[in-house]
């Protein structure tokens, strides 16, 4: 939920998330299918609060979370609702875009979500007052970085590496950006693609979808638990 890519390239859509998380969180559950709303949705589970950071419908709509808004926010001692069950009010909508519109978000703490449906790009951002909805050129990269992890010093930087990486690769595939978001800057484990930060604040996993005209594949990747799920499906 901490870094985001999204790739249009050789006719595949490919959308890949990091999620940063604290150790003692629970482990998440690897990716499964739900029922939502009578609505087939597949996504990792969090253990803690049950919702998902990343999920997939079966029209291939895709709903990614990140942590915070534009800048890091001041945080309360609790809010309403976990923004990973915000995310499945959203996705087990007919229209999660739609949902976006009405769904109230008073007292929930801030975030952005990257949402791919009815194949158009946007990002919407909830910052503790106010909605933005942005749609997005989906013939260009784009890659988002937290902003209750990362500076926007560091947030350009790794802006940076992300389009150095795409200009030596043109022509990338899958494997290649989901090498970029495992191995980039392996060294940097306080700001590079998976961190450890004193064993305290880890990258836990790396979650991809691959939507080929009617075909999605999902590929998650436990790196704590070193465990690999993969699926594919024929979207409706």
């Amino acid at each position: 939920m901490c870094t985001v890519s999204f790739v249009n390239t050789n006719g595949k859509i490919i959308i890949t998330s990091n999620r940063d998380e604290k150790l003692l969180r629970p482990n998440a559950i690897e990716p499964k299918s739900y029922r939502l709303n009578n609505k087939k949705v597949i996504f990792p589970k969090d253990n803690k609060a049950g919702g998902t950071w990343y999920a997939i419908d079966e029209h291939s709509n895709v709903l990614v979370l990140l942590n915070g808004a534009e800048e890091k926010h001041v945080l309360k001692d609790s809010y309403r609702k976990s923004r990973g069950l915000i995310v499945l009010d959203l996705i087990g909508s007919p229209s999660p875009l739609e949902a976006w519109q009405n769904i109230d978000l008073e007292n929930i703490e801030p975030f952005t979500l990257v949402l791919f449906e009815n194949q158009k790009l946007y990002q919407l951002r909830w910052n503790e007052w106010e909605k933005s909805s942005f749609e997005l050129n989906t013939n260009q990269s784009h890659i988002w970085s937290s902003s209750t992890l990362y500076s926007k010093e560091i947030r350009e930087e790794r802006a940076n590496w992300f389009y150095t990486f795409l200009d030596i690769k043109p022509e990338v595939n899958e494997e290649e950006l989901f090498n970029f978001h495992r191995y980039t800057e392996e060294g940097n484990t306080e700001h590079g693609l998976v961190i450890n930060r004193n064993d305290i604040l880890k990258t836990l996993s790396i979650t991809q979808t691959v939507i080929e005209k009617n075909k999605v594949a999902i590929h998650y990747n436990d790196l704590i638990a070193e465990r690999d799920f993969s699926n594919t499906f024929i979207s409706v």
